[in-house]
């Protein structure tokens, strides 16, 4: 009786559609509406203009070696204060949050809480056109993008740097300790070097960050010789009435950033390769 029960489910054809033909439908719907897309605007585009605009090549030739030699250079330059100073008070901040006397713990948290909340473009007009003003103390531009960017910069590193001396096994501390190290020489050789092994992903963003705010010292206005991507873009814009300088310079940001980006990524595999073979040492020796 229990044969002839399912004989007619066997032979009943499936409703619907399967799990894996959905995902082909759904995937067949998607390339398709891509490529209509595409097509419209291959179709509807002025291509003439927009070469014309973008792709000029008389104004993309006229803004070199300027834009690399003074612009670019200017933009590393900018950077590379703004990221060592934040780095430097970064590590001040993040050892003040881990303190246990609380009223360092207090104004570190206050600290990185105020300036998080804060843009970049605020801190540079106050430093640039308040403290002036209000202390009759004047910081040059290298002073002010340094100021700017590293006190922004060093609220969210200082954070980064916690999570990671936090991320660090307390085996490792303790066995340090117990070799007779003082905390202040644990914390040296022991803590902050694997600790910035683990935050340097993340360190690297935030130095891409940087990168891209110190485009806002042009607020401030700049000497020829003081511009940046961002000024020397607008500027020429300006003169050549072509959005190709604009172009240019954001293309010499991606100079930057990307091969960033990609370091960054590289020691982020790194870092999971490494922390999975200690891992699988770690079991095969308990095993």
């Amino acid at each position: 009786m229990t044969v002839e029960a399912q004989q007619p489910t066997q032979g009943r054809p499936k409703q619907g559609l399967g799990r894996r033909q959905r995902a082909r439908l759904s995937r067949g719907i998607q390339y398709t509406v891509l490529v209509v897309v595409a097509l419209l605007a291959a179709f509807l585009a002025d291509w003439a203009a927009i070469a014309k605009a973008f792709f000029n090549v008389d104004v993309a030739m006229a803004q070199f070696p300027e834009i690399i030699t003074l612009a670019l250079r200017n933009t590393i330059i900018y950077t590379a204060l703004g990221f060592g100073f934040g780095l430097g008070l970064g590590i001040v901040l993040a050892l003040m949050r881990l303190s246990s006397v609380g009223p360092y713990r207090w104004i570190a948290t206050a600290y990185i809480e105020f300036f998080r909340g804060l843009p970049a473009l605020l801190v540079f007009v106050v430093l640039g056109f308040g403290v002036p003003i209000a202390f009759q103390i004047r910081f040059d531009i290298y002073s002010t993008a340094m100021l700017a960017l590293g006190l922004v910069g060093a609220a969210y590193i200082a954070e980064t740097i916690r999570a990671g001396v936090q991320a660090v096994p307390p085996g490792q501390i303790e066995a340090a300790r117990s070799l007779g190290m003082s905390p202040m020489r644990t914390m040296v050789t022991v803590t902050m070097p694997q600790a910035f092994r683990i935050i340097l992903p993340p360190l690297t963003n935030e130095l891409i960050l940087i990168t891209k705010d110190s485009s806002l010292i042009y607020l401030l206005g700049l000497a020829n010789s003081q511009y940046e991507l961002a000024k020397f873009g607008r500027a020429a814009l300006t003169e050549h009435e072509s959005l190709t300088p604009l172009l240019i310079a954001g293309l010499c940001y991606l100079v930057i950033t990307v091969p960033l980006s990609r370091v960054s990524d590289l020691l982020e595999r790194r870092y999971v390769k490494g922390t999975a073979s200690k891992s699988g040492r770690t079991n095969g020796g308990k095993a």
